[in-house]
């Protein structure tokens, strides 16, 4: 019996331990997931939470929901979070009047800036000098700047710094205050921000920190700047038709008059021009004589080879990245498949599906099927589109969806790496997403969809290049690397002009928008610059210039070739922590960048027109270009230079400790190896402020035209680590 009884309890207790562990891995596999159903029924009889439970004993089976129903959406939408197991979720999805089906996440309270990413953190969790930055005016050249908008009230400042010798000419209805405290107009328009590009910029560098801010809902935060305590100059020199030269030069006339400490500027041309015929390159030289840095914008036309448009030495060239953060819309199809696309999305569909028509399938008479199915201007049958959520082959039918009367648009994006806003529902698909919405086109009798309201997602690591930053090398000063430093220009958001419009089609008005392009990843190194000066006050602006570039992150590019090298970011993401205190510090001064110029055989006149005064490069000291005290070092060689030795002269001033060693060590980069030399290979400094020189020679051999080849020379103190890309290349395209 003793026997029996240990067998059944045996097989008693198995069957309960098999039980519980069923019981167990269920529990496991359920997660919590919310259920979007769009709007509101308006039936009188409808009752949501009610509906909600049926749906949840119907997917279930289990007649008592209790543990299963976490929440119900029942007042400003329809919907209900609720724990599912994976095969549940899918029966759930393919139900009817349910929009998508998508996991709960735990999320964090944020902020809309990107400043945080840079590790700059909101209010006291970063340290500051606020009396030093409140004294610190920012010039910002651009299109204006909207007086009333809460990222430039004065609240809590006191009057402007002594220094100020500005004015406030900002025309009819244009009041300034103790936060922005200049206003210039070159237009005849008045300073008033009707593009909204000033605004934004302007917010970005400086702006004070306004909470609960967002592109209707979406982006939700705090927007601030990187020195929220600092003063704002707004100087207008932009119209919906562009910038003259002229107004670029009296605005950097005047904002060096004014008393100005740094100036953003996010305008450039197609192409790097002549550095005598360049305004900004010229007003920048005149300004880096008198101790002012100017930050500038790279340029928008990557990720094409000599793109980038500021190329002078005296001007920090900024490239635009990625953060850690992204915007996606997402397409729900018919057959409840989900493709994750690229736009800014705040318009509500409410869940329901729109017929699908691709522009091919809707081409007039005046076009053939291929000329359609890219959305091509007067390619489109309306009443073929109208009511309908246009597809097309690339981005062309933003354009032409409203006037051919669709729904909303999904389309092939030449970018998938950047959402931008766009009047009416829409999404950009990469290929492979694009190539599935074609064939459940072709494979359906009546094809559907929606377009999700836009999400942010966190999943970014590291930052990327974004394809659109003009790339080098550099076609007019070719052993100058540039862009110099890669800051966040995707995706931003930042304070808008509400007497601005969107985009040529889209007539909303808003306060905060969302804008990428070198534009927006200029202020903040603007703002970084502003930030190190606090600390640093009495820094030239080649030391601001050397701290930001040599204490960078590394980062990756997009694109294959040169497009995927330093020359998309120049020496890597910017590190406004790290820029304070870089320990040492490469310096210029006007008499180096004069040398520069002689050493690029500029006549005499063409030196004038720079520099202002009479040259005479016979009794001045020309430097070899390559030889220039600049953070970076880079070198063309000629296409016929099969094995080559290339030397760069340099010398660091220590702005850390007195005492101090430093010793070279040098980090391969990308294509054929560099044998690099470095004489000495450790430099001490016995005070600061003292100048150490040293040489690097770089040989190698069979350099690949398609891809630069480059290093990376690191003086380290064991505290202080200061980089320097060094890059080797030969391009003949120019």
């Amino acid at each position: 019996m003793a026997k029996v009884a240990a067998s059944s309890c045996l097989l008693s207790c198995l069957l309960v331990l098999f039980l519980s562990s069923v019981s167990a891995v269920t529990d496991e596999d359920k997660q919590v997931y919310i259920v979007y159903m769009g709007s509101l029924s308006s039936g009188a009889d409808y009752t949501p939470t009610s509906n909600h439970m049926s749906i949840l004993q119907e997917v279930t089976g289990e007649s008592s929901i209790e543990g299963r129903l976490v929440r119900s959406y029942k007042r400003s939408f329809n919907g209900f979070a609720a724990r599912l197991t994976g095969s549940e979720r899918e029966r759930v999805a393919n139900m009817d009047g349910v929009v998508s089906v998508f996991p709960n996440k735990m999320l964090q309270l944020q902020t809309t800036s990107s400043w945080d990413f840079m590790g700059l953190k909101e209010g006291k969790r970063t340290k500051r000098n606020p009396t030093v930055e409140s004294d610190t005016i920012i010039g910002v050249i651009d299109s204006g700047i909207t007086p009333e908008s809460q990222s430039f009230s004065d609240e809590g400042f006191g009057p402007p710094p002594k220094k100020w010798k500005g004015v406030c000419s900002g025309g009819e209805n244009f009041t300034c205050n103790n936060k922005l405290i200049g206003a210039r107009d070159y237009t005849s328009e008045g300073t008033r921000d009707t593009e909204g590009h000033g605004t934004h910029t302007a917010s970005t560098a400086a702006g004070n920190a306004v909470v609960d801010t967002s592109f209707f809902g979406i982006g939700n935060g705090t927007a601030r700047g990187g020195v929220p305590a600092s003063r704002i100059a707004a100087y207008k020199v932009c119209t919906e038709t562009g910038c003259s030269s002229d107004a670029l030069l009296s605005a950097f006339d005047d904002a060096i008059a004014d008393g100005v400490d740094l100036i953003t500027i996010s305008i450039g041309d197609k192409s790097a021009p002549m550095f005598e015929r360049d305004p900004i390159a010229i007003g920048a030289f005149h300004a880096r004589a008198k101790g002012i840095l100017t930050v500038n914008s790279g340029g928008n036309s990557g990720p094409d080879p000599t793109s980038v448009s500021s190329v002078a030495p005296w001007i920090l060239t900024v490239a635009a990245s990625t953060t850690n953060r992204g915007f996606v819309t997402k397409v729900v199809l018919g057959n409840g498949k989900t493709l994750v696309g690229k736009s800014v999305n705040a318009f509500d569909m409410k869940g329901k599906k729109y017929p699908l028509v691709y522009g091919k399938s809707a081409a007039s008479s005046n076009c053939d099927a291929a000329a359609a199915g890219l959305c091509q201007e007067a390619c489109l049958d309306e009443s073929r589109v109208n009511g309908k959520i246009l597809v097309c082959g690339g981005p062309g039918g933003l354009k032409i969806a409203e006037s051919v009367g669709a729904s909303g648009l999904i389309f092939k994006t030449p970018k998938p790496d950047v959402a931008f806003i766009h009047p009416l529902p829409a999404s950009g698909l990469q290929a492979e997403d694009f190539e599935s919405l074609v064939t459940y086109l072709e494979s359906t009798d009546s094809p559907q969809a929606t377009v999700l309201k836009t999400v942010a997602i966190f999943n970014r690591t590291s930052p990327v290049s974004a394809s659109f930053s003009s790339r080098g090398p550099n076609i007019i000063a070719a052993d100058i690397l540039k862009p110099d430093i890669t800051a966040p220009g995707v995706e931003i958001l930042a304070a808008f002009s509400p007497d601005g419009l969107l985009s040529e089609h889209d007539t909303r008005h808003v306060k905060y928008s969302v804008m990428s392009g070198t534009s927006m990843s200029c202020p903040h190194v603007a703002g970084v610059a502003a930030y190190v000066k606090t600390f640093n006050p009495k820094w030239s602006p080649s030391m601001i210039q050397s701290a930001i570039m040599t204490t960078a992150w590394p980062v990756n590019a997009t694109g294959t070739g040169i497009a995927s090298t330093e020359f998309a970011y120049g020496a890597g993401h910017v590190d406004p922590i790290a820029a304070v205190n870089p320990g040492l510090v490469y310096e210029l001064n006007k008499e180096d960048l004069i040398g520069f110029l002689c050493g690029m055989n500029y006549t005499t006149s063409v030196l004038k027109v720079l520099s202002g005064e009479a040259v005479n490069c016979s009794e001045a000291k020309a430097i070899l270009p390559r030889n220039l005290n600049y953070p970076s070092m880079s070198a063309k060689l000629a296409g016929n230079d099969t094995t080559f030795t290339v030397t760069f002269n340099r010398t660091l001033t220590n702005v850390g400790t007195p005492n101090s060693k430093y010793t070279s060590k040098v980090v391969a980069g990308h294509g054929s190896e560099l044998s690099v030399k470095v004489t000495p290979s450790v430099l001490s400094f016995k005070a600061v402020n003292e100048k150490q020189s040293f040489m690097v020679t770089v040989t190698g051999n069979d350099v690949n035209s398609e891809l630069p080849s480059s290093a990376n020379l690191i003086w380290s103190d064991g505290i202080h680590n200061v980089r320097s890309p060094i890059v080797i290349y030969i391009y003949d395209e120019y």
